[in-house]
């Protein structure tokens, strides 16, 4: 159990990790191809030539910590995130844009010599590929006054070697052993293996991925039956563990009940996936985080994902409290949290 948070405490969570503007690009089916081969589908568009695009949207904060602040904060979570932006125009758009989301800023630290990061999500369809460019920040760990050492602090991807920065935060919360981490690792965390980052593994209380990230962490079988990968992942350290598996829902386990739930069932067409698993992370984390069991946060994320994917961009379908318990009460018979067979 998570020992409780002393009085005054400014923040319920603090989301750390790399943000970035994120300009969502359509290109249409007429001049783009997707070829499926050994190695998965692939993007083709034609070589030398001026392929015409629209500028659906843009996110001014985004990226996965980002993303998960403002689901969190619209869930009625007192967040602040804690990152590093250019000291440019989109770096104090990425700020303003936060602060519009009652997301508090002031952990942001604006680079003067380093610019924001920028993504651009190539879309055809619903799917889309996204271009990702981390800049380099000479990252450190602030130092938060009493009032703001918050209940959870929720860690995601934060760029290029940031090894010594996360070495950081993991001696920094062993210092504060009351807060409770929920750490859903990125591409480049991921890729660095699960013995580089095994101290924040074990001080999780809740680690959330997909399938195939379980799988490269653990060094299983995507194909492999979930409780075993649930086990994998759990054998790592964590209280508690989720992992995403697309069309397929989520399954979850405390290490006692392995837990799954199904997508959550929709008539709208999906529009674009881009922060479908930051929807679900931001939910489930905000549930937990609000003294929510498991299976509850469980039946709950999928909801959020459901209308993200929805409208173009990680941020607009996020649903507020009210809103989310709503879909739920309307819930088709037959959806909900189930027992996971082992």
């Amino acid at each position: 159990m998570t020992a409780a948070v002393p009085p005054g405490e400014r923040f319920d969570l603090i989301c750390v990790g790399d943000t970035a503007v994120d300009v969502y690009l359509t290109v249409s089916e007429q001049d783009a191809a997707v070829e499926v081969g050994p190695s998965g589908r692939r993007l083709v568009l034609p070589f030398g030539a001026k392929v015409a695009c629209d500028v659906t949207a843009t996110v001014a904060a985004g990226g996965n910590s980002a993303n998960v602040a403002v689901a969190c904060a619209r869930l009625g979570l007192r967040v602040a995130l804690a990152a590093y932006a250019g000291a440019d125009d989109a770096g104090r758009a990425a700020v303003d844009a936060l602060q519009l989301e009652s997301v508090d800023a002031s952990l942001v630290r604006l680079d003067p010599l380093v610019p924001t990061n920028r993504n651009f999500v190539l879309r055809v369809g619903h799917e889309r590929t996204i271009l990702v460019h981390h800049e380099q920040h000479e990252c450190q760990w602030p130092h938060l006054r009493p009032s703001e050492v918050p209940s959870w602090l929720f860690l995601s991807s934060v760029g290029r070697d940031a090894h010594a920065y996360e070495d950081q935060i993991a001696d920094w919360l062993e210092a504060y052993p009351h807060v409770s981490l929920a750490f859903e690792p990125g591409t480049l965390q991921i890729a660095r293996g699960a013995r580089a980052l095994a101290r924040l593994y074990r001080r999780s209380s809740l680690v959330v991925c997909n399938r195939e990230e379980a799988a490269a962490l653990t060094g299983g079988s995507p194909d492999e039956p979930p409780a075993a990968l649930l086990d994998r992942m759990l054998a790592l350290g964590p209280e508690q563990v989720v992992v995403t598996d697309g069309s397929a829902g989520a399954f979850g386990s405390d290490g006692t009940r392995y837990l799954e739930v199904q997508v959550f069932p929709d008539s709208a067409p999906v529009v674009d996936r881009t922060g479908a698993g930051d929807a679900f992370a931001g939910a489930l984390v905000a549930l937990v985080a609000s003294g929510r069991t498991l299976e509850e946060a469980l039946a709950r994320a999928p909801i959020n994902s459901m209308r993200v994917v929805q409208q173009v961009g990680s941020q607009a379908g996020l649903l507020h409290q009210d809103e989310l318990e709503a879909l739920l009460d309307d819930a088709p018979p037959g959806y909900g949290v189930r027992a996971l067979a082992r």
